[in-house]
């Protein structure tokens, strides 16, 4: 799944809307102190009071909103053991398929209890799962409403699941106007905080308007803090790499293969060719661009069209066998560099860090001054500090 897959589902979660259908909504509550289902109710979701219904597309949204490989990740399945029942791919692919509502919930409450039988929680828990169907025009004849009736549209079913932690209400002092005597307000009533859940997921993942169910989409709670147990245990998928742990081996391949000397002008054309390749992508006019990756063979290319010396196929190979175990190993693009707009290259140095866009390298270059090395960074305009214009000064050997 790519970016605006995602956002395209998510604008949809919203009352009455034609491309989003949600058909049934499972809540399931835990007690904390039990692990176990204290409560559990199957409903309609057309049938919800509209206020209910808002809540829960809010939590949807919250759900599926972040970025890819930062805080949604695409998880591919394990293979199940022999004679394993319990598979999560397996229960929720029988989800999608039956039509019986009843046989729905019980797959979906399996896998809840995997949820309660692998963690410790130290709040009463809502797990919340709903089917539905997207329904994504592929090509349009209209602009005026979500999906004209000649549009040709893909139609897909999902299970989506969102998993909310409780608490109570603070007490408060309350001024009672019947009998006009201050009160203390005292709520028994759990508060499910359904504006900001702790994890979920979606199923199946899809490519090119084609489900895939060898892969699901998991959310995390918070950007690159993916709850690897859970991926694992509960979701039975296999291991994840953030961007924040792709780009790190990226810089290690790149150090490997060059050394860990380089000059700002090779840093910056180096970026500069990897964002090349990411605008290269997002121009293409096809509505389901690919997300570009980097093997070896990528990296190769763009260290040769940096200027660096003496690279080999062979040595960049060796270096991922070295960094990442595995020759054939494809690391995201964006992973490596995001768009120049939303990432920052960070300098350090014993007096300052500095933080400066990847395509702004070219400006920067590390110097000899009176026999020490400085930061000289070429500015266009006045430079600022505190409100202060700085007052330009001649360097004189």
């Amino acid at each position: 799944m790519n970016q605006k897959d995602i956002a395209a589902i998510r604008k949809h979660f919203k009352l009455n809307a034609e491309a989003v259908k949600i058909a049934d909504i499972y809540n399931i509550y835990i007690r904390q102190d039990s692990n176990e289902i204290f409560h559990e109710e199957l409903r309609s979701f057309p049938f919800l009071e509209q206020e209910h219904q808002e809540l829960f597309l809010t939590n949807f949204k919250k759900v599926l909103g972040g970025k890819m490989d930062e805080k949604l990740f695409e998880v591919k399945f394990q293979h199940p053991e022999p004679g394993q029942s319990d598979h999560t791919q397996t229960l929720l692919y029988e989800g999608l398929k039956t039509d019986d509502i009843e046989g729905w919930a019980s797959l979906m409450q399996r896998v809840a209890l995997k949820t309660v039988q692998d963690a410790t929680f130290e709040k009463d828990m809502v797990i919340t799962f709903i089917r539905f169907k997207y329904n994504k025009p592929t090509r349009r004849h209209s602009e005026e409403t979500e999906i004209d009736m000649r549009d040709e549209v893909w139609t897909s079913r999902f299970i989506l699941c969102s998993i909310n932690q409780t608490e109570l209400p603070k007490q408060s002092l309350v001024f009672d106007f019947i009998e006009r005597e201050f009160k203390s307000n005292i709520f028994i009533n759990p508060v499910i905080k359904l504006d900001a859940p702790v994890g979920g997921f979606m199923f199946p993942s899809f490519t090119d308007n084609a489900a895939d169910v060898n892969h699901i989409l998991y959310a995390a709670q918070k950007p690159h803090q993916p709850d690897y147990r859970f991926i694992e245990n509960v979701l039975n998928g296999t291991e994840i790499m953030t961007a924040v742990e792709e780009k790190a081996m990226f810089e290690e391949v790149v150090k490997t293969v060059i050394g860990e000397e380089v000059n700002l002008a090779t840093l910056a054309t180096v970026y500069d060719e990897i964002n090349q390749i990411i605008v290269a992508e997002a121009e293409r006019e096809e509505e389901d661009q690919t997300v570009p990756v980097m093997d070896a063979r990528t990296v190769e290319i763009v260290l040769k069209a940096s200027g660096v010396e003496d690279v080999t196929t062979e040595k960049v190979e060796a270096a991922f066998q070295q960094v990442v175990d595995d020759r054939q190993y494809e690391m995201k693009a964006s992973s490596v560099i995001p768009k120049y707009t939303s990432k920052s290259i960070k300098i350090n140095t014993k007096v300052a860090n500095i933080a400066i866009s990847p395509q702004d390298l070219k400006y920067v270059k590390q110097v000899n001054y009176k026999g020490r090395p400085c930061l000289l960074i070429e500015v266009e305009d006045d430079t600022e500090i505190e409100g202060f214009k700085l007052i330009s000064e001649e360097l004189l050997d």
